[in-house]
């Protein structure tokens, strides 16, 4: 599969490199671009409790702002911190409980598409 959108991958990467090192429960990239047509890439990441929650999506925003100079275009969910969706476009960001990704099982309805192996991916401001 090729990479049509190296950018979007290198924010997908990131966005997982940040929930990582909060340490985020199960993170995973999905190459969602070819059946959604709206997004490239979804980012589907964890936590036991609301409050890492909040403090994993930090992270996130935080790390993608520095390394590659973009802000979500829309954040939802951070009422409840239940479930936080991070737009950034290309890229949007699933920030779970775990009871609520348990739930919702998102890797499951996505379970065809490509996943990315992030974790080898090297960082936006190496490559």
């Amino acid at each position: 599969m090729t990479d049509r959108f190296p950018e979007s991958k290198a924010l997908a990467c990131a966005a997982a490199r940040a929930a990582d090192d909060k340490k985020a429960d199960d993170t995973i990239v999905l190459m969602v671009g070819e059946l959604l047509n709206i997004t490239e890439y979804f980012v589907v990441t964890s936590a036991p409790n609301r409050r890492l929650v909040r403090s994993i999506v930090d992270s996130i925003e935080e790390e993608v702002r520095e390394r590659l100079g973009r802000s979500p275009l829309r954040t939802e969910g951070l009422t409840e911190l239940a479930w936080v969706l991070v737009d950034y476009g290309d890229v949007v960001v699933h920030v779970f409980t775990e009871e609520m990704r348990q739930y919702y099982e998102i890797e499951r309805l996505y379970r065809d598409v490509p996943r990315v192996d992030w974790a080898a991916e090297v960082p936006a401001e190496q490559g």
